[in-house]
């Protein structure tokens, strides 16, 4: 009589932390910048410390637990993008036996993008204390990013040897860029004017190592020291600002001047048309703005008419 074997499931090669620790190397070596390399940690180490014994056989329940709490559609669509690229290369080392992220989409974004108007991006521009290093930085900083739409950790990069004053531009480099694609930004006068002065207070024994937008004793400038101070100036104005309300700000001002959507793309260093229609919100008012200036009709047929009451 023939024996019946009976087939185990074969135990996984790897622990979730250390699949998760190969993943990393393996995004590493694809060439993704550590910004990006963490932000695949951070968010699949929060999968696995709010699930830490689904690994390997209830990974597909406790990712539809994860992805259906209450979050935001932004914070939906991050987790789904870092959780889709893990566990399609988990199925493909063989860790796990099916991708649990097959059927989930990302979710609609409608949020509104914050910025501010022209007149109180005059107003803001006056209050750094442009006597003092740290007050000449700030406004340069607002002046640069207001006038380019870098991002905050971009600028923050940026050496002497990235700007070309004379030919007035800027290289963000794909080392420091979000997309690791470089691109060469636009100056206008003002910001030029605004930087040479920013260099020309740098202290003589400062290499040009040292960042640009630096702090006033010459150590790399922080996200969190450039939020908090940009807080303080919100409050005296009376409206919230943040660093990427000025990123916004750029990008809706720039269209509403009538600045070329693919243009824009390009300035901000977008993958994709798709992000920059995330970044600028037109109000109806725009629209109708627009609509009124670049209707056929309204400049073949409509001069001279007025609208009636019915």
């Amino acid at each position: 009589m023939a024996k019946v074997m009976k087939l185990h499931k074969a135990a996984p090669k790897r622990s979730w932390s250390g699949a998760l620790q190969e993943y990393l190397l393996f995004k590493k070596a694809q060439g993704l910048r550590d910004i990006t390399v963490k932000g695949h940690r951070n968010v699949m180490e929060l999968f696995f410390k709010r699930h830490p014994s689904c690994w390997p056989d209830e990974v597909k329940e406790a990712v539809y637990r994860f992805m259906g709490e209450d979050i935001k559609p932004g914070t939906f669509n991050i987790r789904f993008s870092y959780m889709r690229q893990f566990f399609g290369w988990a199925v493909g080392e063989g860790y796990i036996e099916r991708d649990p992220m097959v059927g989930l989409k990302k979710r609609k974004d409608h949020g509104r993008m914050e910025c501010l108007d022209e007149d109180e991006v005059r107003r803001l521009l006056l209050l750094p204390d442009r006597t003092t290093f740290a007050g000449l930085r700030d406004y340069a900083l607002l002046c640069f990013v207001l006038d380019t739409g870098a991002r905050p950790k971009e600028a923050f990069s940026l050496r002497m040897a990235d700007f070309n004053l004379r030919s007035t531009e800027v290289m963000i480099t794909s080392e420091v860029s979000k997309t690791g694609v470089s691109r060469t930004l636009p100056l206008s006068p003002v910001t030029v004017r605004t930087v040479k002065m920013l260099i020309g207070v740098r202290h003589e024994m400062w290499s040009d190592e040292v960042p640009v937008f630096c702090s006033a004793e010459g150590t790399p400038f922080r996200n969190d020291t450039w939020r908090d101070r940009l807080e303080k100036y919100g409050d005296e104005l009376g409206v919230k600002v943040y660093p990427y309300i000025l990123r916004h700000t750029f990008a809706t001002l720039f269209l509403r001047a009538g600045g070329n959507a693919l243009a824009l793309q390009r300035l901000m260093g977008h993958s994709t048309l798709e992000m920059t229609r995330r970044y600028v919100h037109l109000n109806q008012e725009d629209i109708k703005d627009q609509h009124m200036a670049a209707s056929p009709m309204q400049r073949i047929a409509g001069k001279g008419t007025r609208v009636r009451g019915l």
